[in-house]
C-alpha cells in the first residue's frame, strides 16, 4: 500500500468519523451540562490524544488532533462537518493564543528558554565537562565511579537532557577503564535525568508540573492552594524516582545484577586490559562539547548554576513574602512579619509564589552572568555567546509546542465536561484506595507508549485531580497522593521508553547500544515500578505515611534483588586500582 493510499484512506475514516460525531451530538439534548449532553463523547478528546500517542509516537500530532476533536464536538450545531471543522480549527487557533497570552503561561515558556540558554553556554565554556573531571578523578575503582555517576547526575538536576549529555561523555572512559558496561553506565546517566529533573524544584521541568496541578485544583474549587506548594507536598510520594535513585546505590553497593544487565555486566569483566569497547558514537554530539582549547575550570559550571539556584531560591521567596502581605490571611500576614525566615516562614513563602516568574527571573539573571564570563574570559566573543544562548533556547522550543498543546487541551476536556463525565461514573464504583496505584499505571503505560512526560502529564492530570478529589469527599493528602501518581508514572515512560529524548540522549551520551540500553534497563525500570505500586501507593491509598513507606521500599528492593539476582565481582579489578 503506498503513502497516496494510506492518506486517502485515513481522510475517508476521518470524514465518516466526524459525520458520525456530528450526527450522534445532533441528537443529544441541549441546554444542559455538557457532561451531560455529551455523555461518554466527553472522553473523545483525551482517549483520542492517548490512541494516537499509542498509534503516532508523535506527541504534538496527538496533542493537536485531541484539541481538534474537542472544539468539534463544541462546534457541532447540525450535519453540516464542513462548517463545523473551520468553526473548530478557528477556535483551536484562538485557545492557542489565549493560552499563550496568559502572563503565568508566557512566564513558563520564557524561564524554560532561557534555562535552555544557560545550559548550553555553560556546556560552551567548559564548566559542566570541569565539574564531571573533578568527580572522576576521585572514581578509582568501580563502585566509587557508579556512585560518582550517581551524584553528578544529582548535581546536573536542572534539565534531563543536560544530564544524558553531560554526564555519560565524562564517565564513559572512566567506566571503560574499570571495566563497568556501557550498559550500567545508560542506566545509571538515565535514571538520574528524568527522575531527578521530575522533583528539582528549580528545572526546565517544573513549570509544566506547577501549571498542570494549578489547573486541576482550581477545576475542584480548591483556590486556596499553590500549584508550587501541591508541588512540594507531592515530592515524599514520588515513590518510583525516589526508589530508582535509592536503587542505583543499593546495585552499585551490592554489585548483584539480573536479566540482561547482569550478562553486560559480567561480558564487560572479562574484557582484556586496554581491549576497545566498539559503540558508535553519537551523531550530532560534537555541538555540545566545549569551545576548542578552552582552559576547563568548574566555576564556569559552579557560578552560572550557582546564580540560577540562588537567585530562584530568593526569588521564589520574595514572591511569595510580598503575595502573602498584599493578601487578607491574616495569620500568614503576622508569620511574616514576626518570623519570615522560620521554617514555616519560609515554607509559605516558596508555597505562595509565582514560580514562572520567580524562575524567569532567576534563568535571566544566570543568562547575563553567563554571558559576562564567556566574554569576561574570552572563550566566547559577545556575538557568539548571545549565538549560543540562542542556540541552547531553540532545544527548548518544541516544550513549548507541548505546553500551549497541553494547555489547550486541557481547557477543551474542562469545556467538554470530561472529568466530570469521569467522577461522576467511577467515584463510586472504584475502591479509593486503588485509584493513587492506578493513576500511576496509568501514566506509565501511556508515557511509555509515547515517550514523553509531558503529554503525559497533560493528557492525565485534568482527569486525575478531579477523580481523587471525587473518590475521597475532597480529602488534600489523598488528593495530593493521586496528583504524585500522574507525574511520577509520566516519569516512568520518560525514563525508559525506547522513543523516549532522554532514553536515546542517555545512548548517545554513554556510546551504548540503543537497543542494549532499552532492553538492560527496562527489567530495572519494571522491578523499581512494582515496588512504587505494592509497597508505595496503594499503602499510601490506605494512610500509610511516606516515611514509613520509603524505608520499607529500600528493604523489599534490597531483598528483592538478592533474590533474584547475582553478584558480579569487581575484586579483581578494584585490587589493581587500590594497588
Amino acid at each position: 500500500m503506498n503513502d497516496r493510499m494510506k492518506l486517502g484512506i485515513v481522510t475517508a475514516v476521518a470524514i465518516i468519523g466526524l459525520f458520525v460525531l456530528s450526527l450522534w451530538i445532533t441528537s443529544t439534548p441541549t441546554g444542559v451540562d455538557n457532561s451531560v449532553r455529551f455523555g461518554i463523547l466527553t472522553l473523545l478528546p483525551p482517549l483520542i490524544a492517548i490512541l494516537l500517542a499509542f498509534i503516532t509516537k508523535e506527541t504534538v500530532l496527538s496533542l493537536f488532533i485531541g484539541v481538534f476533536v474537542g472544539e468539534f464536538m463544541l462546534c457541532v450545531n447540525d450535519l453540516n462537518i464542513v462548517s463545523t471543522a473551520v468553526n473548530a480549527f478557528l477556535n483551536l487557533g484562538s485557545q492557542v493564543i489565549a493560552c499563550m497570552a496568559d502572563p503565568w503561561n508566557a512566564g513558563i515558556i520564557l524561564q524554560c528558554l532561557l534555562i535552555g540558554g544557560v545550559i548550553q553556554l555553560i556546556t560552551k565554556m567548559g564548566g559542566a565537562k570541569a565539574l564531571a573531571d573533578a568527580f572522576a578523578k576521585r572514581a578509582n575503582t568501580p563502585r566509587k565511579a557508579q556512585l560518582f555517576t550517581w551524584i553528578l547526575g544529582l548535581c546536573v538536576f536542572f534539565d534531563d537532557y543536560a544530564n544524558s549529555l553531560i554526564v555519560g561523555p565524562i564517565m564513559r572512559p572512566v567506566m571503560d577503564k574499570l571495566k563497568v558496561s556501557r550498559e550500567k553506565l545508560a542506566f545509571v546517566v538515565d535514571a538520574t535525568a528524568a527522575p531527578v529533573a521530575g522533583i528539582a524544584i528549580i528545572s526546565t521541568w517544573i513549570g509544566l508540573e506547577i501549571s498542570l496541578i494549578a489547573a486541576g485544583f482550581q477545576s475542584v474549587g480548591a483556590t486556596n492552594v499553590t500549584g508550587f506548594g501541591i508541588f512540594l507536598q507531592t515530592i515524599p510520594y514520588r515513590f518510583y524516582n525516589i526508589f530508582i535513585l535509592l536503587f542505583i546505590v543499593i546495585s552499585a553497593l551490592t554489585l548483584y545484577e539480573f536479566g540482561p544487565m547482569k550478562k553486560a555486566e559480567q561480558a564487560a569483566r572479562k574484557r582484556k586490559e586496554g581491549e576497545e569497547v566498539i559503540a558508535l558514537e553519537a551523531p550530532g554530539f560534537d555541538q555540545v562539547k566545549p569551545v576548542e582549547g578552552v582552559k576547563l575550570t568548574v566555576w564556569n559550571a559552579i557560578i552560572p548554576i550557582g546564580t540560577l539556584i540562588v537567585g530562584a531560591l530568593i526569588a521564589f521567596y520574595w514572591s511569595g513574602y510580598t503575595t502573602i502581605l498584599g493578601g487578607e490571611d491574616q495569620a500568614l500576614i503576622t508569620l511574616m512579619k514576626t518570623a519570615p525566615l522560620s521554617f514555616n516562614g519560609i515554607f509559605e513563602a516558596l508555597s505562595a509564589s509565582d514560580a514562572s516568574v520567580a524562575l524567569f527571573q532567576a534563568a535571566l539573571l544566570a543568562s547575563i552572568v553567563a554571558i559576562i564570563m564567556a566574554v569576561g574570559e574570552h572563550i566566547l566573543t559577545i556575538e557568539q555567546a548571545i549565538s549560543e544562548w540562542i542556540g541552547g533556547m531553540k532545544t527548548i522550543v518544541i516544550t513549548g509546542v507541548i505546553l500551549l498543546l497541553a494547555w489547550s487541551l486541557g481547557g477543551v476536556i474542562g469545556e467538554v465536561g470530561t472529568a466530570d463525565y469521569l467522577v461522576g461514573v467511577l467515584s463510586n464504583t472504584i475502591p479509593a484506595f486503588i485509584v493513587p496505584a492506578l493513576i500511576f499505571i496509568l501514566g506509565a503505560l501511556i508515557s511509555f507508549a509515547t515517550g514523553t512526560a509531558y503529554g503525559t502529564m497533560s493528557i492525565l492530570m485534568p482527569l486525575a485531580i478531579p477523580l481523587g478529589w471525587a473518590v475521597s469527599t475532597g480529602d488534600m493528602s489523598f488528593t495530593i497522593i493521586c496528583t504524585s501518581g500522574v507525574l511520577t508514572g509520566a516519569i516512568f515512560g520518560d525514563h525508559c521508553s525506547p522513543i523516549s529524548d532522554t532514553t536515546i540522549l542517555s545512548s548517545m551520551g554513554t556510546s551504548c547500544n540503543h537497543i542494549d540500553h532499552v532492553q538492560t534497563q527496562i527489567y530495572y525500570a519494571i522491578f523499581v515500578a512494582l515496588v512504587a505500586i505494592f509497597v508505595g501507593y496503594i499503602p499510601a491509598g490506605l494512610g500509610v505515611p511516606w516515611y514509613v513507606l520509603i524505608p520499607v521500599g529500600v528493604v523489599v528492593m534490597f531483598i528483592g534483588l538478592r533474590i533474584i539476582g547475582e553478584k558480579v565481582d569487581f575484586d579483581e579489578v578494584e585490587e589493581e586500582a587500590t594497588s
